[in-house]
């Protein structure tokens, strides 16, 4: 999704969650700068790593996400496909055994298994917005193979293809590297939320917050712009 179409959709999210744009080009300003400094990859880069392939499968934290990984793990050749976590799910990727070839994140999963991830081969796609200024300027700097992406405008070394939630983000960047078809593991768009994605709950599952449930609404519209707009197959394994 080109910029121009992204930002009536994001000052509508603006609008609706009352973001800051100015603190989400602040962060984006930072993100960007440490990366000058630390070095990151372009898209090119990141098309050429997984260009083994243009089937992807993009792996959600909702619910469905652990019985879903057993499944593909029985019935499908992973080494055909691009595995894409989308920032929690990479904590139930790394306990069944698999490593995502892309992490989309803006930091708020478990770090220590998206840095497990990272040294083990998988590229991290950081993500800056308003929100997470502090965990871009903590956390940025300990990882290798990083695309910067931003909700902004796009600047210096940070790209916007779209999306708002991480696992729509990893949707669109999918798409960006060239997908053809996709399959969606752990995308339940419910008002069910795991401990992959709040790593705080006091329980495996819990009930979503007005807050999340906003944000997974927005996450199933965006998949579904996806689905009517691009030239890409995806299948819902929750469906």
């Amino acid at each position: 999704m080109e910029f121009g179409l992204w930002e009536k959709y994001y000052t509508e999210i603006l609008d609706d969650f009352g973001f800051s744009r100015q603190k989400d080009e602040e962060s984006a300003k930072l993100l960007d700068e440490i990366l000058s400094t630390e070095g990151c990859l372009t898209l090119d880069d990141l098309s050429k790593i997984v260009g083994f392939s243009d089937k992807f499968i993009v792996f959600g934290a909702g619910p469905s996400i652990k019985e879903h990984i057993q499944m593909l793990k029985a019935d499908y050749d992973l080494k055909d496909y691009v595995l894409v976590a989308a920032d929690g799910a990479t904590t139930a990727m790394i306990e069944e055994k698999l490593v995502p070839d892309i992490v989309a994140t803006d930091l708020d999963g478990n770090i220590d298994d998206i840095l497990l991830a990272n040294l083990r081969g998988a590229n991290i796609a950081i993500h800056a917005h308003g929100d997470n200024i502090d965990r871009i300027a903590s956390l940025s700097s300990f990882f290798n193979n990083v695309l910067g992406t931003t909700q902004a405008q796009p600047v210096g070394n940070l790209y916007n293809f779209g999306g708002f939630t991480d696992g729509d983000r990893a949707i669109f960047l999918a798409v960006a590297l060239g997908a053809s078809e996709i399959t969606l593991a752990g995308m339940d768009f419910g008002d069910v939320v795991t401990r992959y994605s709040r790593p705080n709950l006091p329980d495996a599952l819990g009930q979503a917050d007005d807050f999340k449930k906003k944000k997974l609404i927005y996450a199933e519209k965006f998949t579904n712009w996806i689905i009517e707009n691009e030239n890409v197959e995806i299948v819902n394994l929750k469906e």
